[in-house]
Order: structure tokens, then C-alpha cells, then sequence
């Protein structure tokens, strides 16, 4: 199904299910795009099974899809993998694990000079998986920080991001210092440590957190 201007895995289910959606989006002026987006999630509880999906994810120009690392609850355990949802290309979905209340999970999606690389590595036992995705036909001009809930409600408590760090070419500084996007001021959120700088062309925004707290 689609969302204004986001596509997920939704997408992947019956076109009777709705999705309910909170997210915060940074949005890139039109002459810059996203080189890479770091983070680590702090993972939540999982009440029960069910279509559970909180992720970090960039989307292109075109609102073709989004490319994410999706922490899945379908089963009754976490699951966390990477990859690119859900056509134009259709590409494979990538590898995962499972991981459980209060463990952290590295993530890292950088591009490089044929395709975009995703990382994750569990925090409680250093296991690691990376895949690479063709992508780079792609220009991504946002950077979300999303739950996507069908047939749930949000019942895990606050979902937070630590250590984020995101690259974009060009020099306009103000997509990061703004405040984001917030979805239908659905969620209730809070923000710390931010700062930018420019270098060769290059923004670097890091902010120490950002928590999904709360539906409003």
C-alpha cells in the first residue's frame, strides 16, 4: 500500500490491511542528496506477534520505495535485516537476526561507487551481516525514522536512536538544525545533541538521539 511519499512493506500485504504510520523526516534541499545514514537502535519490547515494523530508512526523489532496516515482530521474536521495499528495482531482501528487548543494533548504509552497503551488528553479541543493494540510480533526499503498525497498536514503549550520523553532498547546513518533519503531528518526540558541518562539499549531521516517545 502507499502512504503520502513513503512505500514500505506494507506494501507487501493484503490491500485490506491499513497501516498506521508515525515518523520524523529530514528532507534535503533539491540540489543535495544523502551519501550515508548511521545509528544505533535501542530495541524495544515486543508485547506479541504482530505487523510490527520500526525501522531507519532513506527514500528517493522519485517516492519510488525506501530503502530501511526493519526491526519485525511478525513472529513474536525481533528480527532486524536490510533492504529495499518493494519494486523499481526489484531487488532481494537482505540478511538478519534476531535480537530481544534492550539490545542495541548498529546500523550503517553508506553508498559507494556501484551500490549502497548496509551493515547491522548486534550489540550483545557482535554478530554482523552486510549486503549490498544497486541502488545508486537512486537519489535519496530523505532520511526517515519511522513505525509502520497494521492490526497493532504502539504498545512497546519509546523507540530510540543514538549516535546518528548522516552525510549529504552540498553545503546547506539547515535540513539537519531544523526541526523534522513529524508525520500528521502524530508523534510525540524528542531530539538532542545536534550539530552540522561542511567539508568538501560534504554535510556531516550528528545528533546524540532521537526518540519516538509516544503517540499524541
Amino acid at each position: 500500500m502507499l502512504v503520502p511519499l513513503i512505500i514500505s512493506l506494507s506494501a507487501l500485504l493484503s490491500p485490506a490491511n491499513t497501516a498506521t504510520w508515525y515518523f520524523l523526516r529530514y528532507n534535503l534541499p533539491s540540489s543535495q542528496a544523502f551519501l550515508s545514514f548511521s545509528g544505533t537502535m535501542v530495541i524495544p519490547k515486543l508485547p506479541k506477534a504482530g505487523t510490527y515494523y520500526l525501522w531507519p530508512g532513506l527514500q528517493p526523489t522519485d517516492n519510488s520505495g525506501v530503502y530501511q532496516n526493519v526491526l519485525d515482530g511478525r513472529s513474536g521474536t525481533w528480527w532486524i535485516g536490510s533492504g529495499w521495499c518493494c519494486s523499481n528495482p526489484s531487488l532481494p531482501w537482505g540478511s538478519g537476526f534476531n535480537v530481544n528487548q534492550g539490545d542495541t543494533v548498529a546500523f550503517s548504509n553508506t553508498r559507494g561507487s556501484s551500490a549502497w552497503t548496509s551493515t547491522l551488528t548486534k550489540g550483545s553479541s557482535g554478530q554482523t551481516v552486510t549486503d549490498t543493494f544497486a541502488l545508486n540510480s537512486k537519489t535519496f533526499n530523505q532520511v526517515l525514522f519511522a513505525i509502520e503498525l497494521t492490526g497493532v497498536s504502539w504498545d512497546f514503549g519509546a523507540l530510540v536512536f543514538n549516535n546518528v550520523v548522516v552525510t549529504s553532498s552540498g553545503t546547506d547546513t539547515k535540513w539537519c538544525t531544523n526541526a523534522p518533519e513529524n508525520y500528521n503531528s502524530a508523534t510525540n518526540y524528542a531530539i538532542s545533541g545536534v550539530s552540522a558541518s561542511v567539508s568538501n562539499s560534504v554535510v556531516t549531521c550528528k545528533i546524540n538521539s532521537v526518540t519516538l516517545q509516544s503517540p499524541k
